[in-house]
């Protein structure tokens, strides 16, 4: 079960139970895209050892980004969709602490730009079934990701009413996530992840955002087959 704001820079929050697959052969995977959030993907690690995870894959396109009915704010900016994601992603772990970054743009034409994602996280394991996560990140976003979340072009000004707004590339949005793993049994685990990001620069600053504050949770339990 995930709670995510409804579009980027929304106030209120969906919920929705997801159900999730994640499957590997060899160097290949479906499922979650490591390090990206992305539900749903199609990758292949192209180095592996004890510390280093390095790969590319292909992710998300399902759906809509953004309709104009999730907020009265929104009417006569148009609906975007959901994008295909291209790009690597790379983890580098010593003991307990684990680096992340990717950068994936996008490659269906839906003028969805690039992001760059950061992100360091902590682990400790207070005992043998349950492992705690916590650390800090960080997203940037280039000239036409921010223009199709957070602009306002001259046409959408006219139909919305509100000013023209030229939105940038910089440094999207800062967040710190913790979460916690359970493992019940050697197949059956639970847990819970919680993130609180702050939208900063063009994306803050846009009359499209309704609150800075974006906070997703999540819930779940998994079988290990």
């Amino acid at each position: 079960v995930i709670s995510s704001p409804e579009y980027p820079g929304a106030a209120d929050n969906k919920t929705q139970a997801v159900p999730l697959v994640n499957a590997t052969y060899g160097r290949y995977f479906f499922g979650a895209v490591p390090g990206t959030g992305a539900p749903a993907g199609l990758g292949v690690y192209l180095y592996r050892d004890q510390r280093w995870r390095v790969g590319a894959a292909i992710s998300g396109g399902i759906g809509k980004a953004r309709e104009e009915s999730d907020d009265k704010r929104l009417r006569g900016l148009g609906d975007i969709d959901g994008a295909v994601r291209g790009g690597f992603f790379a983890s580098f772990t010593v003991d307990w602490l684990t680096a992340r970054a990717n950068v994936f743009a996008d490659i269906g034409g839906k003028d969805q730009g690039t992001l760059a994602s950061l992100d360091l996280e902590a682990r400790y394991a207070p005992v043998d079934r349950l492992v705690l996560t916590a650390g800090p990140g960080l997203t940037w976003a280039d000239d036409k990701y921010t223009r199709t979340f957070f602009g306002i072009d001259a046409p959408q000004s006219a139909r919305s009413g509100l000013a023209v707004y030229d939105a940038k590339s910089g440094i999207n949005s800062v967040r710190f996530s913790i979460g916690a793993n359970y493992r019940l049994t050697p197949n059956w685990g639970l847990g819970a992840r919680v993130t609180s990001a702050k939208l900063r620069n063009d994306a803050a600053d846009s009359p499209i955002t309704a609150d800075k504050s974006q906070t997703t949770f999540g819930a779940f339990v998994s079988y290990r087959f």
